[in-house]
């Protein structure tokens, strides 16, 4: 696995799927957005790196759109314009980093014995609150002090 920072584009997985888009039909690629949010919301057993890397750059485009920046001023993200994404993907994901940081996802338990661990946390909680700046009723942190 090839990461080299805490940021959604930050690894081999997510700049993949940055590649992917910029491959991708104008039209298409709103849906392959959504299908990798869905596949990490909607995963009920252990979720794995690769999915779990895909579904945070997924996030960071919808919130990118929602926060004022433009997607492709997202480092190693995609480099082709990303079309307006319907409302509802907020919520899609905002499940699918919630599904990222639960118990039973080898990204999570990957960044939790790193060094790294609190800031990555803290980048999944600034994308958290673009797509959803209801406060959270969770505890401040999910790492243990």
């Amino acid at each position: 696995m090839g990461t080299w920072d805490v940021h959604p584009f930050d690894n081999d997985t997510a700049a993949d799927f940055a590649n992917d888009l910029d491959d991708a039909d104008v039209l298409e690629r709103e849906a392959l957005i959504r299908r990798v949010l869905m596949r990490a919301a909607d995963n009920k057993d252990y979720l794995e790196v690769p999915e779990a890397e895909e579904a945070v750059a997924a996030a960071a485009l919808v919130a990118a759109q929602y926060s004022g920046t433009e997607p492709v001023d997202i480092p190693y993200g995609p480099e082709e314009p990303i079309p307006h994404l319907p409302a509802d993907l907020r919520s899609l994901a905002v499940d699918a980093l919630d599904r990222v940081l639960a118990d039973e996802s080898e990204l999570f338990e990957f960044w939790k014995e790193s060094e790294g661990g609190r800031t990555w946390e803290r980048s999944i909680g600034e994308l958290r609150q673009v797509l959803d700046p209801a406060p959270q009723t969770q505890g401040d942190a999910l790492f243990e002090i």
